[in-house]
Formats: structure tokens, sequence, C-alpha cells
């Protein structure tokens, strides 16, 4: 086909790299071209770890067989927790894990997961396979996790089947340090001091599976259902209150509009399909797609740009000094289920597509640190795109795992604003930036900048001018892949992994970078 691409300028943007079907061809394309400048003299908001947080569901294998597997389990673990998955989340830096949902919180009763496990009820999960639930990972189970792997908690609450009173009693139970029944239940199962929560939800996706509400009656709930949440003095944790998803800005502007205490952010939910008509009943295939789906994925994946933008503008009319967050706290790639997995377990295979989407979309919730200030992915383990996928006693990293291992400098770093121009990646009618990239500097002072070509044939010549600072040295390293749908299985788990990228050429304040196809690119300058 003719290439149609055309050169033009956009925002502050962050570009997202892919490669070619093969190496072959990667070498034969001629590079298209783009520039950047990077504004290391006009720092921006800080990054927040946050936005790199992760989420773990009731849902399939994500916690049975994902993070536990008993104590009496062979796989090797430590208290019931698998060792491996624990071990790979440690190394990943996670800030925080939202639990424990979703649909589910809506249906999850709290009590059902304390006391002796002997004890707890087992009841149906209606939402995901219809399976039994052993409860046998509850509250303790799960603030235990993320003490054990250095995250913080992100508690989701239930409105939808619950009441004020048992969502209040659940917030004593976790954070009260007085001598009371509820305390005492926490103490009989192993712990007596209480856990920090900074992170509550008043329900979750409530113009859905949480309830099927309209945002006014669910503003009401939200005032009623926050103003019992009590702890001890400056235990109170940041309160969240369920907001909408995709183009639908109706619950920003309502809650912005009516909620005038106790919600600190408002959640927000987009999911990303290959199908270019969203039909939630063909969405596409994790691995053995064409272009045309890879490019329909890209284009969905990065409309979130706008819809950020849209809900942002409406907070910043109500809230200009920027109090209340934008947490997105559901994002990621949604396919049709893999073949041979239960439909209801969401269990989907993760390619150097999803690294791709990966990328790009933390560029953006980078581009928007002002107003973004948490996002979690769909899921952590076994569950849409996760991390990490398990089989029996085997473990594999996915690439998208590798993109946030390489990201983690981003966690707590200084935006620096970048002015992008870009060829575009054009395939049948659709077009798109050809890259997508971030700069930011790091804690420890070294510039950071990532950078992702969208182009699964043609590599990008990237020339980008750094304004306010030297570098003398860089280095980095690279993620990509042979084919749009390169993985990992378990026979061969390490087929996509990052390795060192040596592409980069510093001359004073130029920087010259040619991004391989479909890759992602993490460079420090300093």
């Amino acid at each position: 086909m003719p290439d149609t691409r055309s050169f033009r300028f956009i925002a502050p943007v962050f570009a997202v790299l892919l490669s070619v079907p093969c190496a072959a061809a990667a070498q034969s394309s001629q590079p298209l071209s783009a520039t950047v400048v990077i504004h290391a003299d006009k720092p921006g908001a800080e990054i927040n770890p946050d936005i790199f947080g992760q989420f773990a569901e009731h849902l399939g294998h994500g916690i049975y067989g994902g993070i536990w597997v008993g104590k009496d389990s062979p796989i090797p673990n430590t208290d019931g927790y698998r060792n491996d998955v624990v071990a790979a989340l440690k190394d990943l830096h996670v800030p925080v894990i939202r639990w424990p949902g979703g649909c589910f919180a809506d249906e999850y009763h709290w009590r059902d997961g304390v006391g002796p496990v002997a004890q707890r009820p087992v009841t149906v999960n209606t939402n995901w396979g219809g399976v039994p639930e052993t409860n046998a990972f509850g509250t303790n189970e799960f603030l235990d996790f993320a003490e054990m792997i250095g995250a913080k908690a992100y508690i989701n609450g239930n409105v939808g089947t619950g009441t004020a009173g048992e969502m209040a009693d659940w917030l004593k139970y976790m954070t009260s340090d007085q001598d009371t029944t509820l305390t005492k239940l926490r103490r009989d199962g192993g712990r007596d001091r209480p856990w920090k929560i900074p992170f509550f939800a008043v329900g979750n996706e409530t113009w859905g599976c949480g309830g099927d509400m309209r945002p006014e009656y669910y503003a009401d709930l939200f005032r009623r259902y926050a103003s019992f949440l009590k702890t001890p003095p400056g235990e109170r944790p940041l309160i969240i209150a369920s907001g909408g998803h995709d183009d639908d800005t109706s619950w920003t502007k309502v809650l912005m509009s009516t909620v005038h205490q106790n919600m600190g952010a408002i959640s927000y939910h987009y999911y990303t399909i290959p199908s270019p008509t969203h039909d939630w009943q063909h969405k596409g295939p994790t691995i053995g797609f064409g272009e045309n789906e890879w490019m329909s994925t890209l284009v969905n994946a990065l409309k979130i740009n706008d819809y950020i933008k849209q809900n942002i503008a409406i907070m910043n009319k109500y809230d200009p000094q920027k109090k209340v967050g934008f947490f997105v706290d559901e994002w990621g790639t949604w396919y049709d289920s893999a073949p041979g997995h239960n439909p209801g377990f969401l269990w989907q295979q993760n390619s150097i597509r999803d690294a791709v989407v990966a990328a790009a979309t933390l560029n953006i919730f980078e581009s928007h640190a002002d107003r973004v200030r948490m996002a979690n992915i769909a899921q952590m383990v076994n569950v849409l795109q996760a991390m990490i996928l398990t089989d029996g006693s085997k473990m594999i990293l996915t690439p998208t795992y590798h993109v946030f291992h390489m990201y983690i400098p981003f966690q707590g770093a200084t935006l620096l604003p970048s002015d992008v121009k870009t060829a575009q990646y054009t395939y049948g009618k659709q077009s798109i930036p050809a890259i997508s990239v971030s700069a930011a500097q790091g804690r420890n002072g070294v510039l950071e900048y990532s950078l992702v070509n969208l182009d699964p044939d043609k590599p990008v010549k990237i020339l980008t001018t750094i304004e306010g600072a030297n570098p003398s040295q860089v280095g980095g390293s690279i993620l990509t892949g042979p084919a749009m749908d390169s993985h990992n299985t378990f026979d061969d788990p390490d087929a996509v992994h990052p390795v060192a990228f040596t592409g980069a050429k510093l001359r004073g304040h130029h920087l010259e970078v040619t991004l391989p196809p479909k890759s992602v690119v993490v460079l420090s300058l300093q």
C-alpha cells in the first residue's frame, strides 16, 4: 500500500513503539521521522507512583491459584502465598493494590472472609463463572499480602448489596485501636495492631454491576455512606466515589457539582478492545490477529486521552485547586476469552501489542499527572491484561509486566513537558501518531525518557532536543518482538523480555534514537 503518512504537530504526547513482522522487513523499511523537544527547565507535576497500581479481584484464578494457593499446597508458598508470584511483584515495586473488586465487591460481605478459615461460609461468585467462593482469602489475607509486597491497600466497599453500617464496621475492623468486639475479632484472627488503609471506595461501577443507578441517586448514597466511615484521628482513608466510564462524563459532573465533602477522588473505568464498533460479543483474539486489529486496538487505546481531558475539564470548573483526584482504577485490554479456558474467568494471552498499549497509556496518565493520581491495571494475575500468568506450579512474566518494570524510574518523578512532531502510522483509513513519548526527572536527578513506536512495520528516527539540561551519558532497555503477537508461553517464558538498547546517540543537547517497529524503549540520561 502507498505510504500516506503525514507530518504533524502534536501537543505534549507520549510515544509507543511497535516492531515489525520480521527483523528483515524492519531493516529494509525506510524510517519514519519525528522530533521531540524536552523542556527540562520547565518541570511540571509529580508523577504519583500510584498510577502504576494494580487490581486483584476475586475472578477466575486471579486470587486462587494466582496469589493464594493455601498453606498445604505443593506449590512453594509462604503462609499460603505463592513464593514466585510474591517475589515477582516485590521486584515490580507495586505501589497500591485494589481489592476485592470490581463487580465482585458489591456482592462481597466482609464478615464472610474473617475468622477461622474452616468456619467461613462458601458462597457463589455470581459475577464471574458462578463458581464457589471459599472465602479463604479475606481481609486479613489481602492486607497481609499487600504488606508482604510493600504495596498500599485500596479497599472497595459494598454499596450494591451492603449497608452503610456494614461498610462502617469493616473500616473499624481494619483501623480501630480500641478494645471493641470488632477489634477482638481482628485479634482473634491473628492481627493485633490495626492496618493502615490509605484508600477506600464507596461502591464500584454503580452505573452497572454495582447497582444500575443514576448518578444523582448514587451521589446521595455516597454522601450517606461516606458520613459513617469513621476511623481513629489521623487514620481516615482518602474516600473514592464511583464515577463513569468511556465517554460518559455525567457521573463526574453530578459528583463534582453535588458532593462537597468527604470525596477525595472519583474513579473512572476504560477498557481497550480491538473491535472498531466496541462489539463486546466479538472483541477479537489475543493472538493470531492481523494488522487491522493491531490498528483498531491502538486507536481505541488512545481514545482514553480525550476522555480524561473531558472529565478533567469538568473537574477544573468545580475544583480549580485540584483537590479531588481522578483515579483510573480499571483499565487495560480486554479480548475474547482464550480457547480452553472458562469464559467467565477472563484469562487471556498477553503479547507485544499489550506492551505497546500499556506504555502508551502510562504515558497518557503521566501527561495528566496533576489530576490523574492513581490508576489500576486490570488485573494483576491471570485475568485480562495481567502482569503474571500461572499454570499450576509454572509462572511467566508477561510483556506488560516488563513495561511496568521498565517504568519504575517514573514512580515519583517530576514530569517534563515535551513537544512532539511525528509522522503518522496509517493503515487503511485510520491514522494515529507513530510515536508516544514521556520525559521526567527522577527522584535521583536522572532524566528518564520513554519512547514507544506504534507502527508494527516501520522504524522511527527521532531527533530529541533537551532544553535546560546537558546530559553526558545515556543508557536504557528495549522491549520488542518479531511479530505483532509475540508473547511468552510456559514452554518459552522468555520469548519477549527487555534487553539493553544501544541505538541512542547523545551529542550535547541532542539525542538521536531509531526505534524499531512495535517497541518500547526507556532511556536514562545523566
